[in-house]
């Protein structure tokens, strides 16, 4: 990309997110850290607001990074610090932190880094130790590329090292039931420590994803598979379009979602919206409409549209891991395949579930336009970010075409980067 189209700081390296969170934390607690962990943040290729509700999901691990230098105390005492709160160092104590809306609440960022510890204590793992805490990322905030869960999972890894919990193992030689249970814990920490009613696909891509690849999620089950997803080797390239239109998960939307997800499946009978098949949907769907009327639901509409959402995200994804899987090359047919599984998932998330916004639907529809082979909004939506599948030599002409559509229109300019699958949470040093 050209110095007229804006973009992302590039993703800093393992080297200088250490030094950074390492010499802020010589700064603000003049003393050395016992190490510096990361965790990073994710872009879901598709299958959206399926977790929740026991489907599929294909994330992948950015490169963009939570580094997070920490030192273990020998009392209750967590004490956290970023480069934005240098001033005014947080300071909070094991014993009397809470959950959203209780006394004890944590304010700000602060809740997903001591929450974590929280959240553990009530999994089993009693008097953890307090810690000082430095932290320093290069995930982009607010852009719907789960900055919040990279922040909760470089402190579980962290944690986990230095009160000696043995759950993480390393990104080479990851123990994977410990980190599916820390991811549980992470989630409970977003869920009431943050208050955001959110599934747990982000947590899983930043503890469970593999280079070089996608993360097959069930989110029923936990159980994950790791998809071959190199797209420089076929000439592509993955355009993440960070729209600038604000985004957050617990301003009322997002719930209200989910709680429209639970209703339809207690109207139809089912644990979870994720027991109806593609096959089944069409009278699942009329038996739903008719009961919500009958029983004087005043959404019933709503609620057919969101499952309908659901169901068909559910078999979109199931079809694009089919198609990376399948051994050939991601070209032709099959590149025009995976296109119109983006493009189809977009236009749901737009109409059935409502979770767009015009600055998301104008980067689709203009990277769509330039030539890119499927595109679609990616994370909880109502702002964030945007996907587009695009040729490796073609990134810079659909960037700036976005770019140019977004001043056209008046809308803030949008930032870019490129999303290449990186490795899971782990230590630096």
């Amino acid at each position: 990309m050209t110095n007229d189209v804006p973009v992302f700081a590039p993703a800093m390296s393992p080297q200088e997110g250490a030094r950074a969170a390492t010499a802020l934390f010589r700064e603000v607690f003049e003393a050395e850290p016992d190490g510096v962990w990361y965790a990073p943040g994710r872009v879901n290729i598709i299958g959206e607001h399926t977790d929740y509700n026991g489907g599929l999901a294909l994330p992948i691990a950015l490169p963009h990074r939570a580094h997070l230098a920490l030192r273990r105390r020998d009392d209750r005492i967590v004490r956290l610090v970023s480069p934005q709160t240098r001033e005014k160092v947080d300071v909070m104590d094991l014993d009397t932190i809470g959950p959203k809306g209780t006394p004890g609440e944590v304010a700000h960022w602060a809740a997903y880094i001591a929450g974590v510890a929280w959240a553990l204590e009530r999994d089993g793992f009693e008097n953890l130790p307090g810690f000082d805490a430095a932290l320093v990322s290069c995930v982009p905030l607010g852009g719907g590329l789960s900055s919040s869960a990279a922040l909760e999972c470089s402190a579980a890894v962290a944690i986990d090292e230095v009160a000696g919990l043995g759950l993480a193992g390393t990104p080479e030689e990851p123990n994977d039931a410990g980190r599916a249970r820390l991811v549980t814990n992470c989630v409970r920490t977003e869920n009431e420590m943050a208050g955001a009613p959110t599934g747990g696909m982000d947590q899983s891509a930043s503890l469970r994803c593999r280079e070089g690849h996608a993360l097959e999620l069930d989110c029923r089950d936990g159980s994950v598979a790791h998809v071959p997803f190199d797209l420089a080797a076929e000439g592509l390239a993955l355009l993440v379009i960070d729209t600038k239109a604000k985004h957050s998960l617990d301003d009322g939307q997002y719930g209200a979602r989910r709680a429209a997800c639970e209703r339809a499946a207690q109207i139809l009978g089912v644990e979870l919206l994720a027991d109806i098949s593609a096959e089944e949907l069409p009278d699942a769907l009329e038996r739903l409409a008719a009961s919500a009327t009958g029983q004087g639901t005043a959404d019933a509409e709503e609620l057919v549209k969101r499952t309908r959402h659901v169901v068909t995200e559910i078999d979109r994804t199931r079809k694009l891991v089919e198609l990376l899987q399948d051994g050939r090359p991601l070209r032709g047919e099959k590149l025009a395949a995976a296109g119109e599984l983006m493009d189809a998932s977009h236009e749901s998330l737009r109409v059935d579930y409502e979770c767009t916004c015009p600055e998301l639907d104008m980067a689709v529809e203009a990277a769509r336009a330039a030539g890119a082979h499927g595109a679609r909004m990616t994370g909880g939506g109502f702002g964030g970010s945007a996907i587009a599948l695009v040729d490796g030599d073609a990134v810079h002409d659909v960037a700036a075409a976005v770019a140019g559509a977004y001043e056209r229109e008046g809308f803030n300019p949008p930032a870019f980067l490129d999303a290449v699958p990186a490795a899971p949470a782990g230590r630096l040093v």
